[in-house]
C-alpha cells in the first residue's frame, strides 16, 4: 500500500513542480488555477496522512522553518557591484566609445530591462538550493534562505536533465508584478489591513520577514540575470549563461536581446522605453553588458562598479501637486535642509507628501514658493524632487522664500561658508545635530548597536544621559531601564549590544565619527592605507592624504579639520578608554606579487575556495580561465580542458605541494 501511496505522492510532486516551471519560467500555464489548487490540496492531504513519505523537493516544503530572531550575515565570494549610470544618449555613446577603445573592436552587448526590485544571490550545491542572501553592501548580505524558498519560481533542486555545476551562484532580482500587487492590496483592503505603497517596498519588506510563513503569503517572483562563483562548468558569454538558466528551471527576463555597437544600445533603449507602461512589472532603466566574459575580464572593474556594464536610466514618472508649506530640518553636520510639504500625490505608485529642496540656491534657481503648483518626480524612481514650478498657476500674493538664519532646533545663528551652498547651525551642542550624530554612530554600517533606535536616542538626549558618542559606552542598565516604556529585558539587550560593539573595525569607527565627506567606502580605504593604525590617520598631513587613491583636497581638509578639534580628540580618546578596540585582519603578504593563477580539478588538501584565499592573501590573483597572461595552473585530480590549454600555452602546471613551496621561498 505504502509503495502505491509513495508513487502517487511522487507523481503529484513532479506534476506540480512541472506546472510551476511552465507558469513561472516559461510564462505558459497549461492548467487553470483551480486545477492547480486541486493537485496541491490532494498532495497536502496525502502528506498529512503519510508524513514519512514527504519528499524534500515537495512544493509543500517551501515553508516550514521556525521564525528567526534576526538574520545572520553572508559573505559574497564575488562582490555584488553596483552599476554606473547613463542619464542620456550622450553618456550611453561615451560608454560605447570607452568599450571600443578598451577592446579595439565593435562590441556585442546584451540588453535587458532593469527591474525595480531587490537584488539577491542564490547558491546551489550539486543542484540543491542551499543558501540565499540579500545584496547588502555588496560584500556582505543577509541570509534569507527560508524566505527565498517560499518563492515558487525558485527551484529547490535544479533540473539535472542538463549538465549542472557542482557550485552555482546566481544573482537575481525579486519583484512583484502589477496584477499580483493589485490583487494583494485588494485582499488586504477586504481584511481591513494597511495597503502597501508600491511593489518594490512590498517585495523588499516581504523578503526581510523573520517569519517565512509571512513571506509565503506574498506573490514574489524572480528573474535571474548574472553569475556569481561557479565550479564545474564554464560559460563564455552572458547570453550563453542566460539561455542555460531556464534549462535548469531558473527564470530569466524574456525581453533580453543581443546586438552590436551603439546602434543597438540606442534602439534597444527606445524599445524598452516604449514598452515601459505595458510591461507587467516596474522598471527604472535598461542594463547593458558586454556579452563576452573574456572581454569583461580584460576590462575589469572599478572599486564599486564593473567597467563592462552600465544602467541607462529611464526618465522618472512625474505628477503635479501643490506646495502647502516649506519647513527646515537640521542634520548631524548642522546642515539646514529645506523640505517642501506637498499635497499628497501618487508618483509612480508611491504617495509623495514631502520633497527636499536641498538649499537656498536650489530654491532660487527653480523659483520655488509656498503655494506654488509644481511638477514632482521620484529621482531614480526613489527620491521625491520638484522638477519645475508651473508659473501660470502661481498666486499673485506669493512671496519669495528665504531660509531663516535661525536654527529651527536650538535657535542659534546659522551661517554659510563662501565655498558652500548649505546653511549650517554653528552650535556644537544643538540637539538635532547630536541626535543625528548618535543615530549615525550606532547605525548598521557603523558600530551596529541593536536597540538604539531613533526614539531611544531622543529619550537618552532629552534625559541628558548622553551628550556625545562616548557617553554611549558609560550607560548603565539602570539608566536605560528608567526610560519611558523600557523594560529590564530590553535594557539588558541594549547593554549587551553596546558591549559587543566595542570590538569593531577601524573602518566602522571612522565612518561612525561622521567626518564630513567620509563614507563607508573611503573609511575602508583609509583603514587599509594606514595599516589599521588610527594614530597615523589622526596625525596625517595634507600632502600625505591627497596622495591616497580617491582622496582629494576637500576630503583631506575634512579629515585634518576634524582631528584639529580638541573636543573631537577628547571624545575619541574617551571611547578608547571605555573599551573600543579594533579587530585587525591577518596581514596580507606579497610573496606571489600579482602573479595570475587558475585552479582546476579536485584538490586533495584544500577546498578551491581555501586555495583561492591562500593565493590572494599572498598577493596573487586567481582567474577563472587560462590565457597567455596566466602564470600558474594549480592542478588537482580529474583536470580537464584547462590543463590541456595550459599545456598548449606552455604555462607552468603545479600541484598543492608546489604551491606551498612557492609560498615558502
Amino acid at each position: 500500500m505504502n509503495n502505491k501511496i509513495k508513487h502517487k505522492i511522487e507523481s503529484l510532486v513532479q506534476k506540480i513542480n512541472y506546472h510551476n516551471t511552465q507558469y513561472y519560467i516559461h510564462d505558459n500555464p497549461i492548467i487553470s488555477d483551480y486545477e492547480y489548487d486541486v493537485l496541491l490540496k490532494e498532495l497536502q492531504s496525502l502528506e498529512n496522512q503519510y508524513p514519512e513519505l514527504i519528499f524534500e523537493n515537495s512544493p509543500t516544503q517551501r515553508v516550514g522553518a521556525k521564525p528567526l530572531d534576526k538574520f545572520s550575515q553572508v559573505n559574497h565570494r564575488i562582490p555584488l557591484l553596483s552599476l554606473s549610470n547613463a542619464m542620456n544618449n550622450q553618456e550611453l555613446e561615451l560608454f560605447n566609445t570607452q568599450m571600443k577603445k578598451g577592446l579595439n573592436k565593435k562590441i556585442e552587448y546584451v540588453g535587458e530591462p532593469k527591474l525595480d526590485g531587490l537584488a539577491v544571490e542564490l547558491i546551489y550545491e550539486n543542484g540543491k538550493f542551499t543558501k540565499g542572501s540579500t545584496r547588502g553592501d555588496g560584500q556582505v548580505g543577509e541570509d534569507i534562505t527560508e524566505n527565498l524558498k517560499t518563492i515558487k519560481a525558485i527551484p529547490l533542486y535544479l533540473n539535472d536533465e542538463h549538465s549542472i555545476p557542482s557550485i552555482l551562484e546566481v544573482r537575481g532580482e525579486v519583484f512583484i508584478n502589477h496584477t499580483d500587487f493589485k490583487n494583494l492590496n485588494q485582499k488586504r483592503m477586504e481584511n481591513g489591513e494597511p495597503l502597501f505603497a508600491n511593489p518594490r517596498n512590498c517585495a523588499a519588506g516581504s523578503l526581510r520577514q523573520l517569519d517565512s510563513s509571512v513571506t509565503a503569503t506574498r506573490p514574489l517572483r524572480i528573474y535571474c540575470y548574472a553569475p556569481g562563483h561557479i565550479e564545474g562548468l564554464i560559460f563564455n558569454s552572458q547570453i550563453e549563461f542566460l539561455n542555460t538558466l531556464p534549462k535548469w528551471g531558473l527564470p530569466v527576463n524574456q525581453e533580453t536581446q543581443v546586438g552590436l555597437g551603439k546602434d543597438f544600445l540606442f534602439k534597444y533603449f527606445e524599445y524598452i522605453e516604449s514598452k515601459r507602461n505595458d510591461l507587467p512589472y516596474d522598471i527604472d532603466g535598461v542594463v547593458f553588458k558586454i556579452n563576452s566574459y573574456e572581454d569583461q575580464k580584460i576590462l575589469g572593474t572599478r572599486s564599486r562598479s564593473p567597467r563592462w556594464a552600465i544602467a541607462a536610466k529611464l526618465k522618472a514618472i512625474q505628477a503635479t501637486t501643490k506646495i502647502k508649506n516649506i519647513i527646515t530640518s537640521v542634520g548631524r553636520t548642522g546642515a539646514i535642509t529645506p523640505v517642501a510639504q506637498l499635497e499628497p500625490v501618487n508618483v509612480g505608485g508611491v504617495i509623495v507628501s514631502n520633497a527636499t529642496l536641498h538649499n537656498q540656491d536650489e530654491i532660487n534657481k527653480k523659483n520655488i514658493r509656498i503655494g506654488d503648483t509644481v511638477i514632482v518626480q521620484r529621482a531614480g524612481d526613489v527620491i521625491p524632487e520638484i522638477v519645475k514650478v508651473i508659473i501660470e498657476k502661481r498666486l499673485k500674493s506669493s512671496e519669495a522664500y528665504i531660509i531663516s538664519e535661525i536654527c529651527p532646533s536650538c535657535g542659534s545663528i546659522c551661517d554659510k561658508k563662501e565655498d558652500e551652498a548649505v546653511l549650517r547651525c554653528l552650535n556644537p551642542h544643538c540637539q538635532a545635530q547630536l541626535e543625528g550624530k548618535i543615530k549615525h554612530f550606532v547605525s548598521k554600517n557603523c558600530l551596529d548597536i541593536d536597540g538604539l533606535g531613533e526614539k531611544i536616542v531622543q529619550l537618552l538626549i532629552k534625559n541628558k544621559l548622553i551628550t556625545n558618542i562616548s557617553d554611549i559606552f558609560e550607560l548603565s542598565h539602570e539608566q536605560i531601564s528608567s526610560l519611558e516604556r523600557m523594560g529590564n529585558k530590553s535594557a539588558e539587550n541594549i547593554i549587551n549590544s553596546i558591549n559587543k560593539s566595542k570590538n569593531t573595525t577601524m573602518a566602522r569607527f571612522i565612518h561612525g565619527l561622521g567626518i564630513r565627506n567620509i563614507g563607508n567606502h573611503l573609511s575602508k580605504i583609509l583603514e587599509k592605507h594606514y595599516n589599521y593604525n588610527f594614530d597615523s590617520l589622526i596625525n596625517a598631513h595634507f600632502d600625505e592624504l591627497i596622495s591616497i587613491d580617491e582622496v582629494g583636497d576637500i576630503v583631506a581638509d575634512s579629515i585634518i579639520n576634524y582631528f584639529k578639534d580638541e573636543n573631537n580628540l577628547n571624545i575619541i580618546n574617551r571611547c578608547f578608554e571605555l573599551g573600543i578596540t579594533f579587530s585587525i585582519p591577518q596581514q596580507e603578504s606579497v610573496k606571489l606579487n600579482k602573479q595570475i593563477f587558475v585552479i582546476t580539478g579536485t584538490l586533495s588538501e584544500f577546498k578551491r575556495s581555501e586555495a583561492k584565499e591562500i593565493i590572494e592573501n599572498n598577493g596573487g590573483i586567481v582567474s577563472s580561465s587560462v590565457s597567455k597572461k596566466t602564470n600558474y595552473l594549480l592542478c588537482g585530480k580529474n583536470a580537464g580542458s584547462k590543463k590541456r590549454k595550459a599545456e598548449d600555452l606552455k604555462i607552468k602546471i603545479i600541484n598543492e605541494i608546489e604551491l606551498k613551496d612557492l609560498l615558502n621561498e
